[in-house]
């Protein structure tokens, strides 16, 4: 058994002070555990060598008692007097003493009273008005836990990745769609703006009365329990990846205004609402008003930006980064990429590196999804760690593509690689060979711990060689578990723009690279743009819709990604950009 670390030996003992606490303990008990706590998290020594040591009770604050805890911890994995101790109270009351205005002899209270053993649970309990109940509570006690539960949840919700929740929530929408009495109905929040996390998923939905609506929502069989249910809102939680799911449902002449409210982000709102001000207007979910009262008919978004005088905003660009003065003025692209305008799907791995799926099953997958061409680009040779093509291998492997190309009508294999780009900027393959490709992106795997001016010119050196044609995943950053290696990004960006290098939107969700702002950098200086899938399984060319949403964040417009084009124009421009 791996040995708990640092941070969970921290929170044990912290957690050992609330129980000490919650059972009514002497004070200056419960307050050893957290000064240990506090010993232990200012520590910059290792652990487990104090431990070995026999130092570990010499340290301030950490008698011996406290010691041989931390020792039975580490050396267990377990501690026999905290799972007593937690088993000696109600399950749940250390989830619940994280609350803000709830303690721990509260927290004893109400679990024992109502049964409640979670945040969820308490959250339904206040909803009910069962807290008030409870002596020592009342009406104003609920307020302020439900706002207390709220401000745990923003702290305490993890986000997950777009390409995590995305599919989760339009399987569910799409559900929500047939519900009897639904008229129209759409996702909102971040995961409409195609942010690279979301919290929570917001479902808006328009119907004559929400009533049944809530009652079918909540008997889905994705929901793994009620959190609470109002007139206009319905909140669950789902058994997968236990997510947060918040159904509004509004008339349908509120719709719009509704889910324009509930799409965001808040600093786009701000500026509106300060816009319909000058207008004599308010906007609110619940539709738009003249100073006099009077309702105004918002049939859709559009209505809504038009009775601002400005162009339709797409929910991707509404983060006040300049998108509402270009609508004011006219200038809002209004040809941003969409998924009919792709031909192709850039960036695709087989068995024959690391891949899961064969070179058929790839095309086949493709073909489904109604792409003309699919770039396979393996790893390269020193890519040993991930399969990386040898050159004979990867000539083997053209003769295979041929045969596919020959047996899956509708969609073409390009000859492709992904090539290391060397701790040199070299590339890992001759030119010979380099020559031959159809397409040649140029990606960093290994030393990303090089520092910025050795990243920046490593990528500039790449860009000297002729045959490479995009860079891919250019800032090698992995959500949430890498930071981007440092780099020079104007002048690698200045760089591209000078020798026709094209740059990869990648949509392997954990990387989403470039990111929002690079993409819109690049697009000022003029450089092309590929919308990848990075897929090495079939089901991965599906990421391709998550590098479509971080180009449109980017305001990417259809001219200047280069898969929107056929295959033999991708393949002609990749070279001709090149040339120039």
């Amino acid at each position: 058994m791996k040995p708990p670390d640092k941070a969970t030996v921290i929170q044990v003992l912290r957690d050992i002070s609330l129980l000490l606490q919650m059972k009514g303990e002497n004070p200056f008990r419960s307050r050893a555990y957290d000064s240990a706590a506090d010993r232990l998290a200012g520590l910059s020594e290792d652990l487990g060598a104090l431990l070995r040591d026999g130092r570990l009770q010499e340290l301030p604050g950490i008698g011996q008692a406290i010691a041989d805890k931390v020792s039975e911890l580490l050396t267990t994995g377990r501690l026999a007097s905290y799972e007593a101790l937690r088993a000696e109270l109600p399950a749940g009351v250390l989830e619940l003493v994280r609350v803000p205005e709830l303690g721990p002899k509260k927290a004893v209270l109400l679990a024992r009273q109502l049964g409640v053993d979670s945040v969820d649970a308490l959250e339904k309990a206040c909803r009910e008005g069962r807290v008030r109940q409870v002596a020592g509570f009342g009406e104003k006690s609920e307020a302020n836990l439900l706002a207390g539960i709220e401000l745990y949840r923003r702290s305490n919700n993890p986000r997950r990745l777009l390409g995590e929740v995305l599919p989760v929530a339009e399987r569910l929408l799409a559900s929500v769609q047939t519900l009897p009495g639904v008229i129209r109905a759409s996702v909102g929040g971040s995961l409409r703006r195609r942010a690279e996390t979301v919290g929570d998923v917001d479902l808006i939905a328009s119907a004559a009365g929400a009533s049944a609506v809530f009652d079918a929502f909540c008997a889905a069989p994705e929901v793994a329990h009620v959190i609470g249910r109002g007139e206009s809102k319905c909140s669950v939680r789902l058994h997968e990846k236990d997510l947060q799911v918040d159904l509004r449902v509004l008339p349908d002449e509120d719709f719009a205004t509704a889910l324009h409210h509930f799409t965001g982000s808040r600093a786009h709102h701000v500026r509106l609402r300060g816009l319909a001000q000058e207008r004599g207007l308010k906007i609110s979910e619940w539709g738009v008003h003249r100073a006099d009262g009077t309702k105004l008919h918002v049939p859709d978004e559009a209505a809504l930006y038009r009775l601002l005088d400005m162009q339709y905003i797409p929910p991707e660009l509404r983060e006040d980064t300049g998108e509402i003065e270009a609508a004011l003025a006219g200038k809002l692209p209004e040809d941003l990429v969409t998924w009919e305008d792709l031909q192709g799907a850039v960036h695709a791995h087989s068995t024959w590196s690391d891949g899961k799926n064969s070179l058929e099953e790839m095309a086949r997958a493709a073909q489904a999804l109604g792409l003309k061409f699919l770039t396979v680009t393996e790893h390269s040779q020193a890519s040993i760690y991930a399969g990386g093509l040898k050159e004979d291998d990867l000539r083997r492997q053209w003769e295979e593509i041929d045969r596919v190309n020959d047996s899956v009508k509708g969609v073409r294999l390009l000859k492709g690689i992904e090539v290391d780009i060397l701790e040199s900027g070299a590339l890992d393959y001759t030119d010979a060979v380099l020559e031959q490709l159809e397409v040649v992106i140029g990606s960093v795997h290994v030393r990303h711990g090089m520092d910025e001016d050795q990243m920046t010119r490593r990528l500039l050196k790449a860009f000297d060689n002729p045959h490479l044609h995009i860079l891919g995943h250019p800032t090698g950053r992995m959500l949430p578990s890498r930071e981007p290696y440092p780099l020079r990004m104007e002048e690698v960006l200045d760089k591209a723009a000078e020798r026709g290098v094209v740059v990869e939107v990648n949509g392997k969700p954990e990387r989403l690279d470039l990111k929002t702002e690079h993409v819109r950098m690049a697009l000022e200086r003029g450089v092309k743009l590929v919308v990848s899938c990075d897929a090495h399984r079939a089901v991965d060319l599906g990421n391709l819709a998550f590098s479509l949403g971080t180009a449109r964040r980017g305001w990417a417009r259809r001219g200047d990604v280069l898969n929107t084009l056929s295959a033999e124009q991708f393949i002609a421009t990749l070279r001709k950009q090149r040339a120039a």
